[in-house]
């Protein structure tokens, strides 16, 4: 028997939202609101198996009652769907025996020390009504309290949208909706994943993105979705980090997920090619996010290139004066930054595309063979052109202009994004043997492109500071020192052009690992 489910939209806001939320027209007719003061507790073994298996274990106190519930992971970002198992126990600590129809005993089982501890717990004020949306009835919950644990606690407003009848579209239209009204993002953590974060230290820190789990076997659709799903939330991590402490790693992190993302769309395009959202959502991600790349430029540039340059020349006079410069820039450019991420267009872009991953026609249009396909298939044929790609246009690569320098730059980006999101469909010792060459291969080729292109952006930075109109002018010694360090990125250019080439070599010298 098939375990119940738990389909809920999580959206993030400020506790000031919820009374202006609540006057929303939607929200008006509708049941009468429910409020409750809920506290519950969450479980698992020292050794933090539950987590690790993506399960958690909460008992919630219900009136004079207490209610167990389990969860198994949650697909996606946003929109959480996912097996559920709950029922009253007679207690505050977890019922062992009410376990059973869960997979939480055979888990248990298997580990060294099974006892279960508390790890951390959330007091939360619910205001919950269901209301009725399009051919859907959903629950509307206004959580606001706070996570509690050893390491601190965090405070926690949320706003939930729960299906307890009808169609998932619903959910992201409602959301949609009520986001007009005040600034509502995607949520990106569950309550569990956030106390969990806060005790592990990771809730305000940049991460990289997960490796991907496709299922097997499973077609070119599931992967794409999944893989999109992926690159979406490593997104909303990054960007609620660079949002609260300005990090730039997370800034970093965020174009990572932004490149990958885009890439996705570009390496799924046969999948995709019915569906007329597929380039919209594309184009627009590519537009909205234009600023992004030259705030992340100057980060590279004052961290990197000029350090290096203050090192080799310490007593050029105009090189402080060119840091202080550039620091303005860079705060500009990070207030453009968080321009967009504030902005209305945004938000609602980022619900599109996940309402769009869950409900868009691309999943649904009949005869869709590329969809269907096997995604091991998929991902051979996909790989191997990109492949033949890279060794026809990287052909001389140091004597090619910068231009297509750039081109074979990208195309090896495709590669290296496409061999890790299909890295879990060779998983078996030979074929990761494999993969972790052909990435080392592709990775060292990536590297002295990458110097290259830094070289090319170097001179980008400079120039942007050098002709902005609406800036003061710049003395001399600045220009100077600008062009001393423009030249100097350049100094090693043609030992770095045939090493690229030698890795080229290298490249198309290893072993596909799907093949």
């Amino acid at each position: 028997m098939d375990a119940p489910r738990e389909i809920e939209l999580k959206l993030q806001c400020e506790g000031g939202d919820f009374t202006e939320l609540a006057r929303h027209p939607f929200l008006q007719d509708s049941a009468p609101e429910r409020s409750a003061f809920l506290t519950s507790t969450y479980f698992d073994t020292a050794a933090g198996d539950l987590r690790k298996a993506g399960l958690t274990l909460r008992v919630r106190r219900d009136g004079d009652g207490f209610i167990q519930t389990v969860k198994a992971s949650a697909k996606g970002v946003g929109l959480f769907d996912r097996p559920e198992w709950e029922g009253p126990i007679g207690g505050d600590q977890p019922d062992l025996a009410q376990l059973a129809e869960t997979p939480v005993p055979a888990l248990l089982a298997g580990v060294s020390d099974a006892s279960l501890h508390p790890a951390f717990a959330t007091l939360v004020e619910r205001r919950a009504r269901i209301v009725g949306y399009g051919a859907s009835r959903i629950e509307v919950a206004f959580d606001q309290g706070r996570i509690e644990t050893p390491n601190g606690d965090t405070p926690l407003w949320e706003l939930e949208l729960e299906l307890k009848a009808g169609q998932p579209e619903d959910l992201f239209t409602l959301a949609q909706a009520l986001a007009e009204t005040v600034p509502l993002r995607l949520g990106a953590l569950t309550k569990s994943a956030r106390g969990f974060s806060l005790i592990d230290g990771t809730l305000r820190r940049p991460s990289k993105a997960p490796p991907v789990r496709l299922a097997k076997p499973g077609s070119a659709g599931e992967a794409f979705q999944a893989i999109a799903q992926a690159c979406l939330g490593h997104l909303r991590l990054n960007e609620d980090v660079f949002l609260h402490n300005h990090d730039p790693e997370a800034l970093h992190q965020l174009r990572v997920a932004l490149r990958r993302l885009r890439s996705a769309f570009t390496l799924f395009k046969p999948v995709l090619a019915k569906d007329t959202a597929a380039a919209h959502l594309r184009e627009e991600i590519k537009r909205i996010t234009e600023p992004f790349g030259h705030a992340r430029n100057l980060d590279v540039f004052l961290a990197e290139t000029l350090p290096a340059e203050i090192a080799r020349r310490p007593d050029e006079p105009g090189l402080d004066d060119l840091r202080e410069r550039l620091e303005a820039e860079r705060t500009r450019a990070y207030d453009a930054v968080l321009s967009t991420l504030e902005s209305q267009d945004w938000r609602s872009l980022i619900l599109d595309l996940a309402g769009w991953l869950e409900t868009g026609p691309w999943r649904t249009l009949p005869d869709a063979p590329e969809r269907d396909r096997p995604a091991q298939e998929f991902a051979e044929a996909m790989l191997d052109r990109l492949r033949k790609r890279i060794a026809k246009r990287g052909r001389h690569l140091d004597r090619l202009d910068p231009e297509a320098r750039h081109e074979v730059r990208i195309e090896a980006k495709k590669l290296r994004y496409g061999a890790e999101f299909f890295a879990s469909l060779y998983a078996d010792k030979k074929a990761h043997k494999r993969h972790k060459a052909f990435v080392s291969a592709l990775s060292d080729l990536q590297d002295h492109l990458g110097v290259l292109n830094d070289q090319a952006t170097a001179h980008s930075v400079l120039a942007s500071l050098v002709i902005a109109p609406d800036r003061p002018p710049v003395p001399g010694e600045t220009l100077f020192a600008a062009g001393l360090a423009a030249g100097d990125t350049e100094a090693d250019a043609r030992k770095l052009l045939k090493a690229a080439a030698q890795a080229h070599g290298d490249l198309l010298d290893v072993k596909p690992f799907w093949r």
